[in-house]
């Protein structure tokens, strides 16, 4: 009997998940649960409160909290096990029940985060939540978490009316549409790039690149839709100045990895010198699409390097043998956060010297230009490899880069030697078309044939895998989109079908392939059959999500910590719009939200980045270019691609003849025939381009 007793403390319930960040807490003495019909009924029949804790793989929060509250406390096992119900659940599973507690969340505390840590009635309505609890209180203010327990343990059993009246707050607070309180004044359609650039000018950290203070985030979205309309020519010099510096910035800092490429979460700093360390694909896909764009205004060595190292990366790291690209990397090895990343000064020295001993002379410059110190900029005299922007001038010459390229090279064979991060092996569906749009976004703008290449190989070696790994046919032959490659029953989620819709959108424009467009309508159309209801979308398919024990809310309106997937669908709709003549009825049903969009976006568009891009061209601004198929293999015809900036619906005919035109949503606006003529409209004569 003993030997059961002993093997019963070693698992719980998480034993049997495929989840690799469920597994991390298997031999928790917690009793855990995942998420599920069995702890939720549980729950009901022992009327117990349930504690719920979302994380994921990466976060160095949820690491410390599993160390001293999950797995070595045993008064905290023990406490919980009596007194709740326990579930844990990785957020990558279950975007839907995540996006849900982190709204809840704000609702309740103005922030979210990872972990996040929920307690809810036994009907599964939360009433209290914070992120990371310490297990060591500091005094009053700061209670541990067995006390916090303890705290909320004693309200649920003597105050239930209080507490049933706090979930009733929450729950309708999250039921209620994002509507708009504050209008923002401005002539037109919406306003311009450079008026909305302008508002931000007292956020702008002119120093060090970026907006705002600590912890800063790159607003990949946000700096996107800046360079998409730096190209079009609509950004007065000193604004775009800013949005330059910021790129600049983000890759001489620690937010980039430079020995290997692909940029790490945020960071806790101003001056972009200590990142969060984690690694997380929706971040390299938001990445990529920025360099492809800005490698046509700043063909800097940085940009380049980062393309092709973000390529290396990814293809050597990040793809599974079943070729779907992985989820995240962690932030910590051996326990530590940064451990791999990081060098102390005495290691910084011996991996160059180990790698070409006459690396040594050229030591002082190297130290000064890696800002490389005896005390580090990090823990435990560990320094955050980053170039430092004093020596610019120095480095940017073509045989100083070629030592910096050597500098990175030395690094990363001495780090082949260290024990690497966690990478957590599944795949999520939304990042993983996410990120074949970033690559079909470097095949079409940047112009190195070799970085062109690299990402087409890329997209070559996965594009099957993904589809294998993510679709599935129901009975009447419908494409269904599995959300993880590790939870096989989900609901159909939302920023799922959108982002298999654009990367089809995409995929046809590149490729010209028919069946990329069909795809990509019908999805637009089981979105709007499935997800949209009363001027609203909706997380979860409609007819399927009775089952589940929390409430469907509107789908996030701002770039969480991806972008906004309902933004990526506004900016779809309006674009394609000129081919499909549906979709102007589609863009009609959802013009109160698009209203409260406008508005929303206005007030705080750093974390609106992608509703910009979906918002600020006027409607004429659109074009469809139909061209004859033919054309698609004609190098003369797909030099042009780099000219066919988002607002262009780029459309292929099957007909013998020549013909082409170009047409706005109301008309067609210019056509011609043969490939000659067509150049012209693209190519102005010599005189206006120098004045533009």
């Amino acid at each position: 009997g003993s030997f059961f007793m002993e093997k019963n403390l070693k698992f719980n319930d998480l034993q049997y998940e495929l989840s690799s960040y469920l597994l991390r807490y298997k031999n928790n003495p917690i009793q855990w649960y995942a998420f599920g019909p069995k702890p939720l009924q549980l729950a009901k029949d022992t009327a117990k409160p349930i504690f719920l804790s979302i994380g994921h793989t990466g976060s160095h929060w949820c690491h410390l909290m599993n160390e001293e509250s999950f797995s070595s406390d045993h008064s905290v096992a023990k406490y919980l096990n009596e007194n709740f119900i326990n579930i844990k659940v990785d957020k990558e599973e279950l975007p839907d029940l995540d996006q849900y507690m982190q709204l809840a969340s704000q609702v309740m505390n103005g922030k979210g985060g990872w972990p996040l840590n929920v307690f809810l009635t036994s009907e599964f309505k939360p009433f209290f939540m914070g992120t990371y609890f310490s297990n060591i209180s500091d005094g009053e203010n700061n209670p541990s978490f067995l006390e916090i327990l303890k705290h909320i343990k004693s309200d649920f059993d003597h105050h239930q009316d209080k507490i049933k009246e706090t979930a009733q707050k929450i729950t309708q607070a999250l039921e209620t549409k994002p509507t708009v309180e504050h209008k923002v004044q401005f002539e037109g359609h919406y306003p311009s790039a450079p008026s909305i650039l302008n508002a931000l000018k007292d956020y702008q950290d002119n120093e060090h690149g970026g907006y705002g203070v600590e912890p800063k985030f790159a607003h990949f979205t946000f700096i996107e839709w800046a360079v998409e309309h730096i190209l079009e020519g609509m950004v007065p010099k000193e604004q775009g100045d800013h949005i330059i510096k910021t790129i600049d910035s983000l890759l001489m800092g620690g937010m980039y990895d430079h020995v290997k490429g692909g940029v790490h979460r945020f960071c806790i700093d101003k001056a972009w010198s200590v990142p969060q360390f984690e690694k997380v694909l929706s971040d390299q896909a938001a990445l990529l699409k920025v360099l492809s764009k800005v490698s046509l205004i700043y063909p800097s060595p940085l940009v380049f390097d980062s393309l092709i190292q973000t390529l290396e990366y990814l293809n050597t790291e990040m793809i599974s043998e079943k070729s779907y690209f992985f989820s995240s990397q962690d932030s910590d090895s051996e326990g530590v956060e940064g451990l791999y990343f990081t060098f102390t000064k005495d290691e910084f020295i011996d991996a160059l010297i180990s790698f070409d001993e006459n690396l040594s002379e050229q030591m002082e410059k190297l130290l000064l230009w890696f800002n490389i110190k005896e005390a580090g900029n990090f823990e435990r005299k560990l320094n955050v490899i980053k170039l430092n922007p004093k020596y610019a001038k120095d480095y940017f010459t073509p045989q100083n880069w070629e030592l910096i390229r050597k500098v990175k090279q030395a690094l990363y064979e001495a780090r082949k030697l260290r024990i690497p991060p966690m990478t957590d092996n599944k795949g999520v569906c939304a990042w993983n078309f996410n990120l074949l749009t970033a690559l079909i976004d470097i095949i079409q703008y940047c112009k190195i044939e070799t970085i062109k290449k690299a990402a087409l190989e890329t997209y070559q070696k996965v594009h099957k895998g993904v589809h294998d790994n993510f679709l599935l046919e129901d009975e009447n032959k419908n494409v269904m989109l599995k959300s993880s490659t590790t939870r096989p029953q989900h609901v159909p989620l939302f920023e799922d079908y959108v982002s298999y819709m654009e990367y089809n959108f995409r995929s046809y424009e590149l490729f010209a392939d028919q069946n990329f467009l069909e795809n990509a309508h019908q999805s637009m159309n089981f979105i709007f059959k499935e997800f949209f209801k009363d001027g609203i979308f909706y997380t979860r398919a409609l007819s399927f999500s009775d089952s589940l024990e929390y409430q469907n809310i509107h789908t996030p309106i701002f770039d969480f910590s991806q972008k906004s997937a309902l933004a990526t669908l506004i900016g779809h709709l309006r674009k394609w719009q000129t081919h499909f003549e549906d979709y102007k009825d589609y863009l009609q049903q959802i013009d109160t939200l698009l209203h409260n969009l406008t508005h929303l976006s206005l007030q705080n568009p750093l974390q609106f980045g992608e509703t910009l891009r979906a918002l600020t061209y006027p409607e004429l601004a659109y074009k469809k270019i139909e061209v004859p198929k033919k054309w698609k293999n004609e190098i003369q015809f797909t030099q042009f691609y780099i000219n066919f900036s988002f607002r262009f619906a780029l459309v292929f005919h099957e007909k013998e003849t020549q013909d082409w035109s170009i047409s706005n949503t109301e008309e067609v606006e210019l056509k011609g025939s043969g490939l000659e003529e067509f150049k012209k409209v693209f190519l102005p004569p010599k005189e206006e381009k120098s004045s533009k």
